[in-house]
């Protein structure tokens, strides 16, 4: 079995979020990055499939040269083989992001390395599109199953899961097959250090896709409006007593 995981470079969900002047991009001088905690959750199963199954597994990601931290997160784990799409650093579209994605999975097909399984996070923790996977499916004409929260793979199927508000429901994919999933699928391991030493020394392949447009344009970035907190300084020492007795009052716990 091959397996295919695509990921993403994210900032880290602690972080503060600044905004460049022109309102363009995300200000990344103070952030630091990590992987969509879904894409975690790929990687992951991909290394379970393959422990459990034999068979090889590789990771990718479009960004800019610093993605291949990511990458080499990924290897650190258990995943053997990277690919960097690799760009000047500019958020991509959904639209370009799927062609450049399927172009290097069909030139990887003409190498003579095809895949049975290609996972996706169900969605990136940045921009949260829910895109990718299904443009790549649909480009690659291939099966996709979005939300997948359980996948067993046998005799060249594969039986997910995932749930819904009615219950649980059930496919059974012919492989290859793109399948999405989500945070919860499986607890992710952490690196060990013998993997992180063997990540660094790994080669990471690099390929410059060219940006298709024909996508969204974007007009500028905007914050999310921050909520506003206040606090009441009762009093001092014993004096806050009293005040404070008053407070449970008005909240009707007392």
């Amino acid at each position: 079995m091959n397996v295919l995981v695509c990921i993403k470079r994210v900032p880290a969900t602690a972080g503060k979020i600044t905004l460049t002047p022109d309102g363009q991009d995300i200000d990344t001088r103070y952030l630091g990055f990590t992987i969509s905690p879904h894409e975690e959750c790929a990687v992951e199963e991909a290394v379970r499939m393959i422990e459990a199954h034999g068979g090889s597994t590789t990771v990718l990601t479009l960004g800019p040269e610093a993605a291949a931290d990511q990458l080499r997160d990924a290897m650190a784990l258990g995943i053997e083989r990277a690919i960097l799409l690799e760009t000047d650093g500019r958020e991509w579209d959904p639209v370009a992001t799927a062609a450049a994605i399927v172009e290097a999975i069909e030139a990887e097909r003409a190498g003579g390395h095809s895949y049975d399984l290609v996972l996706f996070g169900n969605e990136s923790a940045d921009s949260a599109g829910y895109q990718v996977g299904v443009r790549v499916a649909d480009a690659l004409d291939l099966p996709c199953v979005t939300g997948i929260k359980a996948i067993e793979v046998t005799d060249g199927r594969a039986m997910v899961r995932r749930q819904t508000e009615s219950g649980w429901e059930t496919a059974d994919v012919p492989l290859p097959a793109v399948l999405t999933v989500k945070e919860g699928i499986n607890l992710p391991r952490y690196p060990s250090l013998p993997g992180r030493l063997k990540a660094k020394k790994k080669e990471i392949e690099r390929i410059k896709p060219q940006r298709q447009d024909g996508g969204l344009d974007k007009v500028r970035l905007t914050l999310p409006v921050q909520a506003e907190h206040t606090v009441e300084i009762l009093g001092k020492n014993g004096d806050a007593g009293a005040q404070l007795v008053e407070v449970f009052q008005r909240l009707r716990l007392l």
